[in-house]
């Protein structure tokens, strides 16, 4: 395997990671719901997305015009999509920390999202907001300025439910072994200099780490000038779902209905999404011989093949003996560190507390008191970030101290995944 296939790999390899877990079916049948109501700021509660702005604010500071652009691409947005589409970073696909990008451009009024940095990033929630180029009021987040690399104004199909159908066609491109969209550069950079108001010139495609490609739109040939402008990170590389398909990785049915029905032909963008399998069935353990079996009952999960007699029995044992009879032991291990417990993890690294709970009650039964143990551990972390997340919302946190943060000597700067 060449070293670019194996970049291919790993790239996509987290991109799987990131269907997985980063938008969970439940958020995108409820925003759906919420959106397609006409209610947009309550489908990006449901998205995890806070709204920073007032539409009356804005009316009276930028005019009812704006207002009115504003106020229809708020009723089009997708939040759910957007999410889908975010900026990634390596190794586990989580949003790209401490970054803004533009959405919606309104002449020199852009819809930005931001996103928190990483020390204050539990829930994976963003943000919307205005941003006009002042600096007035409170605002916690990281790079305030919209991100020249990371923009999705030139690429409404990413996030506007209305352009959601034009994916494939921005999209399609022959397969490349460093997974680059090579064959749309030159479209997507027309694309940019056109709304930059340039009739032709150059731009810079990031390819990875520090590497760069300066595109000559006019010659179509590589140039020594030095560009100002940046080929945008979703016109840079194949889309990650394309990639999926194409690889086999990937069923259409466990993609984003919207980019299943742009990318696969028959499908309804109007699909529901599979739902998460929990596996609560019985499981089965060596016990005296023979195999027992564990499963719930009325939401707790007991040893199916031991009376409640000889449950007591065992407790006072094993309290004399210190050995467990193997069932209890079994569950005592399970409530500890179950077989789901990188399942939950990667819940809860993506957002999905609601997910990451559904997955215990599942295995262990709803309200079940856990003991100290890895999963423990697991869950009171996540609580303890989130209240992080809420404190630099409120711009009470200022992230970890000086002994807290690790040294930039020596220090890998981090990889980053592209969301398109």
């Amino acid at each position: 395997m060449t070293h670019s296939t194996s970049n291919e790999d790993s790239r996509l390899t987290l991109w799987l990671r990131v269907r997985e877990f980063a938008v969970p079916p439940s958020m995108i049948e409820s925003a759906t719901a919420r959106r397609t109501s006409g209610d947009w700021a309550a489908a990006c509660a449901a998205a995890h997305v806070d709204v920073d702005l007032n539409l009356r604010h804005i009316a009276r500071l930028h005019g009812r015009e704006l207002a009115t652009h504003l106020r229809t691409d708020l009723r089009h947005l997708a939040p759910d999509l957007l999410r889908w589409h975010m900026p990634r970073i390596a190794p586990n696909g989580l949003i790209r920390p401490g970054l803004t990008f533009s959405l919606a451009r309104y002449h020199e009024v852009h819809l930005v999202v931001r996103t928190p940095p990483a020390w204050a990033d539990a829930g994976q929630r963003i943000s919307l907001a205005l941003w006009d180029g002042s600096r007035s009021g409170p605002n916690p987040y990281p790079h305030p300025h919209p991100n020249r690399r990371f923009r999705l104004d030139l690429h409404r199909h990413l996030w506007d439910a209305r352009k959601a159908g034009e994916l494939r066609a921005r999209a399609e491109t022959a397969p490349h072994a460093r997974g680059w969209a090579v064959d749309r550069w030159p479209a997507e950079a027309r694309l940019l200099l056109d709304a930059e108001g340039q009739d032709g010139g150059t731009v810079a495609v990031r390819v990875g780490g520090r590497r760069q490609v300066i595109l000559d739109v006019d010659a179509s040939r590589v140039s020594d000038t030095v560009p100002e402008r940046v080929l945008p990170d979703a016109a840079t590389w194949v889309l990650p779902d394309l990639a999926l398909l194409r690889a086999g990785l990937i069923e259409a049915d466990r993609l984003h209905p919207l980019v299943a029905a742009a990318l696969v032909p028959g499908r309804s963008p109007d699909a529901r999404p599979p739902g998460h399998q929990s596996e609560n069935g019985p499981r089965t353990v060596e016990c005296r011989g023979a195999q027992h079996r564990i499963g719930l009952v009325n939401g707790v999960l007991v040893a199916l093949d031991h009376d409640a007699t000889e449950i007591r029995r065992e407790k006072l044992l094993a309290e004399l003996t210190g050995t467990l009879l193997p069932c209890l032991r079994l569950i005592e291990e399970t409530h500890r560190s179950p077989e789901c417990l990188l399942d939950v993890r990667a819940r809860l690294e993506h957002g999905d507390a609601a997910g990451a709970q559904a997955t215990v009650d599942g295995l262990l039964g709803p309200g079940t008191r856990l003991p100290d143990g890895p999963l423990s551990d697991v869950l009171e972390k996540a609580a303890r970030r989130r209240i992080d997340h809420g404190l630099f919302r409120a711009g009470l946190g200022s992230g970890p101290g000086p002994a807290e943060r690790p040294s930039r000597k020596g220090r890998a700067r981090p990889r980053h995944a592209t969301s398109s």
